[in-house]
């Protein structure tokens, strides 16, 4: 250690050091002044098992496209594995969503598909909007928006800010109001 970065300060337990008649401890402490990068990769639980820190997604995963959605035909993304969005230690998510026919279309978030649980809990209630008290004290629809105006072909892009935070099994419920046939393309990015 550089002596030059050390500096000498009163020790907790010294009482104001040099004020003490007879301590049995030095007065002093040497403290180092120096810093040290840290960088945080995860946590050892109390079971043992490491668990790497959560990060944000760096791309929208695509899910497949729905091919020729009727008018108020009902689309659930993703549909390709994992077909669900795990959003545990996540708290905001991009959603894009990229239509053929420009119009308007209803987009809510609701409980995966039945075929994988919640935690430990299982059966899940599938295609059921999402509930929960996000704005207020009572359970409330977490994300249902009835009527979004959509551009064709190119991605309309929304962010949605916490309310779907640690949400386990997750999909998009997409409604083409176009009022006519449309191919409908879902994609998401999760952010911490």
């Amino acid at each position: 250690m550089n002596p030059d970065k050390i500096r000498t300060v009163y020790a907790p337990y010294s009482q104001s050091g040099e004020n003490v008649a007879s301590t049995p401890l030095e007065g002093y402490i040497d403290v180092a002044q120096a810093i040290y990068p840290a960088v945080n990769t995860g946590t050892i639980g109390k079971d043992g098992e490491w668990t790497g820190a959560v990060v944000s997604d760096n791309a929208f995963r695509i899910d497949a496209t729905h091919e020729g959605v009727p008018n108020t035909g009902v689309t659930l993304s993703p549909q390709s594995q994992p077909d669900f969005i795990d959003m545990t230690g996540y708290q905001d998510i991009f959603l894009a969503i990229r239509v053929t026919n420009g119009g308007t279309y209803a987009v809510s978030a609701v409980m995966g598909p039945d075929t994988n649980s919640f935690a430990n809990l299982s059966p899940l209630n599938p295609n059921a909007n999402l509930k929960g008290a996000i704005r207020r004290n009572d359970m409330d629809t977490v994300l249902l928006d009835s009527s979004e105006a959509m551009t064709a072909n190119v991605w309309n892009i929304f962010i949605i800010k916490s309310q779907l935070a640690h949400q386990k099994v997750m999909q998009f419920n997409v409604t083409n109001g176009s009022g006519g046939n449309s191919d409908i393309t879902v994609a998401y990015m999760r952010l911490v």
